[in-house]
């Protein structure tokens, strides 16, 4: 076909791809293959394939909002013993094992993280889509629309009032890229009170738009990356069938009494990112949550409740009613509270991941309470002070991920971590005040990222035969009386990145190329060694292979103006 073909013909499809699908002969045969693609889809999956057209050209779309957008368009079917969300993953693996979407990026432990489509497939179910009246996307303010809009795209502007006034039917409303400022009553003066979907992430939204309240059948709500910082206290109550609220990344730090309402609500998600200077790990900044949040019975995400606010060891308590958790983030915990909060996880018996803040770095995370922790835990990630190791540690079976924040164990901990089945990610900051970490052999077999932080007295480090065969990724940072490489580094076959952040020169000396350095053959099996230091609000990154005279300081700087290795917490 490119052979036939003339450059001339693939610029033109190229900039015009949809109108050249549609006219272009020579692409019948490829219209046939792919029409018959998606005809040959089972009818559960043809409109969440149609579904992915609502999403600009090259957009990486998020696993979990296409999922949430799924379910609350009804596209999602209920099976016994599944969640919506379950099957809506399955839907999603058949989608991917047909090729008719593809993963663009995942999760340290494997799970999808982002998805996209290729363009002609894309452009082709835009072609579906219109003919179906299933969407309508927007890119130009003055295109004829169809009578009747049952879902609507805005890409980058906003379409001109004269359409707008004829949208009773409207179901869904995203807009993606678009910079101006939003009123949804100027938007929509005919009214929309049938619409299910509202999503205005990334808009320049200031504030939350009154005549949301009377959305009654509204089930999925986003003001992600908004500037909005407050919800009045009875804008929410009516929206009975509301089952995603995000507010992430927006200015909102509480949320009114009237939250209790939703009995629908399966996910909850209020809270900011932040990263200042020299940062460790993403910081997150919480909400506070009415007491009586037990209420919620069919929450599947909550994150991430500020628990030392008033009434707080009242709602940690009414935290074991939210049976349907799967995922929970807790920021200021008191240790006061550990007791209540323990006896709260072990009823949440369906929990997958958990995220524990205490009040401050030297403040304790009372886990001593817990004796059967959740059974399904894959991802755990505490920050605060540990009087040691939980002995149920090792009978998280399920567990992927584990990062330990401020713990300051005396006891290595990796003899309680290293029999773990699953565990992929590891890291460690200011977890541990030993001096020495000993990687048995043969232990950690599926770990793939380890990273450690911040361990002042830590002099050595010594890896076993055998232990961490799948090893891809050791970042190793401000631990300043390391001053050689760990031993048995040179074992670790499958390593592709070895990174050191403001480590002592006297470290990076023994592995220059240039001299050489006496311990320069242990790393030289591994694609990318990395020296990194923090300067001036950003990172310079030196590739080891261009150290000069045996300084690590003196090679190419390589500028990065964010952290490149460790993962959120």
């Amino acid at each position: 076909m490119k052979d036939k073909c003339r450059i001339e013909e693939w610029d033109m499809i190229c900039h015009s791809l949809g109108a050249e699908i549609q006219d272009n002969d020579k692409l019948d045969n490829l219209k046939t293959v792919l029409g018959l693609s998606i005809n040959d889809l089972p009818y559960y999956l043809k409109y969440c394939f149609l579904y992915l057209s609502i999403f600009p050209e090259d957009h990486l779309i998020r696993r979990m909002r296409l999922i949430r957008l799924w379910i609350a368009e009804g596209f999602i079917e209920a099976k016994e013993g599944k969640t919506l969300e379950d099957v809506a993953e399955d839907y999603l693996k058949e989608l991917l094992n047909r090729n008719l979407i593809q993963v663009a990026g995942t999760t340290s432990d494997g799970r999808v993280k982002t998805l996209r489509i290729h363009d002609l497939i894309r452009e082709i179910i835009i072609l579906k889509s219109k003919d179906e009246n299933f969407l309508t996307i927007v890119k130009e303010q003055n295109l004829p629309w169809p009578e009747k809009l049952r879902r609507l795209s805005v890409h980058n502007t906003i379409p001109n009032g004269q359409q707008l006034r004829s949208v009773s039917q409207l179901r869904s409303l995203l807009m993606f890229g678009v910079s101006e400022h939003l009123s949804l009553c100027k938007l929509f003066p005919g009214g929309f009170r049938l619409l299910t979907v509202l999503d205005f992430q990334d808009t320049p939204l200031q504030k939350f738009p009154v005549a949301i309240s009377g959305l009654y059948y509204l089930r999925y709500l986003s003001l992600r990356n908004t500037k909005v910082n407050m919800i009045p206290g009875k804008l929410l109550g009516n929206l009975k069938n509301l089952e995603t609220l995000d507010l992430k990344n927006t200015f909102i730090t509480e949320l009114p009494a009237d939250i209790l309402k939703l009995k629908k609500l399966r996910h909850l998600l209020v809270y900011q990112i932040k990263v200042k200077g020299y940062a460790e790990f993403h910081s997150k900044q919480g909400f506070k949550a009415p007491f009586e949040i037990g209420y919620l019975q069919s929450l599947q995400k909550l994150c991430f409740v500020e628990a030392n606010q008033g009434c707080g060891k009242m709602m940690i308590r009414q935290l074991g009613e939210l049976s349907q958790l799967r995922r929970l983030g807790i920021r200021k915990l008191r240790e006061e509270d550990g007791k209540a909060f323990c006896l709260s996880i072990e009823r949440l018996t369906n929990l997958c991941a958990l995220s524990v803040t205490s009040e401050g770095e030297n403040k304790v995370i009372a886990l001593e309470y817990l004796s059967s922790p959740p059974p399904y835990l894959q991802r755990l990630y505490l920050s605060g002070r540990l009087l040691e190791l939980p002995d149920w540690m090792p009978s998280l079976h399920s567990l992927t991920k584990l990062f330990l924040k401020w713990s300051c164990l005396e006891q290595d901990p990796l003899e309680y971590l290293q029999d773990l089945p699953n565990l992929s990610h590891l890291e460690l900051l200011q977890a541990y005040t030993g001096e020495t970490l000993h990687f048995q052999p043969g232990k950690f077999k599926k770990l793939k990222i380890l990273g450690f932080d911040r361990f002042v007295e830590l002099k050595e480090v010594t890896v076993g035969k055998g232990a961490m065969p799948c090893l891809e990724k050791f970042i190793i940072q401000r631990c300043q009386l390391l001053k050689k490489v760990p031993s048995g580094v040179e074992v670790l076959s499958k390593l592709k990145v070895l990174e050191f952040f403001d480590m002592p020169d006297e470290l990076m000396k023994t592995i220059c190329p240039h001299g050489p350095g006496k311990d320069y053959w242990k790393v030289a099996h591994i694609p990318e060694v990395y020296s990194t230091y923090w300067r001036d609000g950003g990172w310079d990154v030196y590739p080891l292979d261009s150290f000069r005279d045996c300084s690590p300081r003196s090679g190419t700087v390589m500028r990065s103006h964010e952290r490149r290795t460790l993962s959120k917490v």
